[in-house]
């Protein structure tokens, strides 16, 4: 029992604030709180459908699909689609059910305009880093060979795996946002392939953003202790005035012909 008691006890501790958020913003806002996420994943679904079709598959290509040897400028108009083109040799309802979830804990953790950015950024990144490693070759540390400039990006599984990590870093859930990023690692030891590694170059600007975030957090100055003072006489006096008596509310009483009628 005192196991299983320190058990419950640690993932309170590691997902109760998070799931006290998600609670909430379900049961005041409902299905509006998802907005993001729910027209994410049904694009998803849409996309999967038109590009199993004879008629679909060239157009969602040219349209979404991002190649590290396509022209920089083509490949960028085309990265924002590619978060919603999964890939096809993997089942369509797991990458629904990813976006479903991480986009759904983000989008209330995070705001609406934050996840879509963080989420595009991931993405970015992966695109980028598939370039840079193409360029490099394969002698050179973090370098793809050139068959790789051929290779079709990850999709919405690099915008996923940097949002998870993203939430768990905001919502200090260290333990599962180590644990996404070690099943990262152990992806690419055991199939070390060009989504796996945009994977890795996604988490790696996550964590770049966060490190960014935490270094300008502690740098941010302290209120000073005028202004904490101050603070604290509008709370006591009521309005802030110096000798502390309440403050003049000549807007109460009946205006005579001799009272200003400024609302100073």
């Amino acid at each position: 029992m005192s196991r299983r008691a320190a058990l419950r006890r640690a993932a309170v501790r590691e997902w109760g604030p998070l799931a006290a958020v998600v609670r909430t913003a379900l049961a005041e806002r409902g299905a509006r709180a998802l907005a993001l996420t729910l027209t994410a994943t049904a694009l998803t679904a849409l996309v999967q459908l038109v590009q199993n079709q004879s008629w679909g598959y060239g157009p969602v290509r040219a349209l979404g699909a991002v190649r590290a040897e396509d022209p920089f400028w083509s490949a960028l108009l085309r990265t924002p689609l590619s978060l919603f083109v999964p890939a096809l040799d993997l089942p369509v309802w797991g990458a629904l059910a990813q976006i479903l979830l991480v986009f759904g804990v983000a989008e209330v953790c995070l705001g609406r305009w934050r996840t879509l950015a963080v989420a595009y950024a991931a993405t970015l990144a992966g695109t980028l880093y598939a370039r840079i490693g193409v360029a490099l070759g394969p002698e050179a540390f973090l370098g793809l060979p050139a068959s790789d400039a051929r290779v079709v990006d990850t999709g919405p599984s690099a915008a996923v795996v940097a949002l998870a990590v993203y939430v768990c870093h905001q919502r200090r859930a260290r333990f599962t946002g180590s644990l996404v990023v070690v099943a990262m690692v152990v992806e690419v030891l055991v199939k070390d392939n060009l989504a796996g590694r945009e994977h890795l170059a996604a988490i790696a600007a996550v964590l770049a953003v966060c490190g960014v975030r935490e270094w300008l957090g502690r740098r941010a100055p302290a209120p000073r202790a005028g202004r904490r003072r101050s603070a604290q006489g509008l709370g006591a006096g009521g309005g802030g005035t110096r000798s502390g008596a309440p403050p003049m509310r000549s807007w109460n009483f009946r205006r005579g012909p001799a009272q200003r009628t400024s609302w100073w």
